[in-house]
């Protein structure tokens, strides 16, 4: 079995819950398909660099997980079939990867302890 990581952007125009749930479905497709879900992470509403399907903003969600090669394209094709995905990005991850992708998470537990949603630091203003 190999790791996995995808990071995909759902269309601005779903709400919260819609978000969520075409979440959920792709995590659904992940353990029916063979493979097992280790971590998932939403990174919110975000600025995207350049326009897609004529949209500035996404929805940014990273699924990480372990299965077989065929597991790949058979989730790619349900990416591709579903009109709520503007683009996709799936890696391998190979042992320096995942050791990164520990500490990213660990570090991430430490910053936002309650309930996983980090508020924004406060600017410094220095004094004389």
């Amino acid at each position: 079995m190999n790791n996995y990581e995808t990071v995909f952007i759902l269309t601005p125009v779903l709400s919260e819950e819609q978000a969520k749930e075409a979440v959920k479905k792709f995590e659904g497709e992940i353990n029916s398909f063979g493979g097992k879900l280790k971590h998932s992470e939403s990174w919110g509403l975000k600025k995207m660099a350049y326009p897609i399907q004529k949209k500035t903003t996404g929805f940014y969600f990273l699924l990480e997980f372990e299965g077989e090669g065929d597991l790949i394209s058979r989730l790619e094709v349900s990416y591709k079939r579903d009109e709520r995905i503007m683009r996709f990005l799936t890696v391998k991850m190979d042992k320096h990867h995942q050791e990164w992708a520990e500490k990213r998470k660990s570090k991430r537990k430490k910053a936002a302890p309650s309930g996983g949603k980090s508020k924004p630091e406060k600017a410094k203003v220095a004094t004389k």
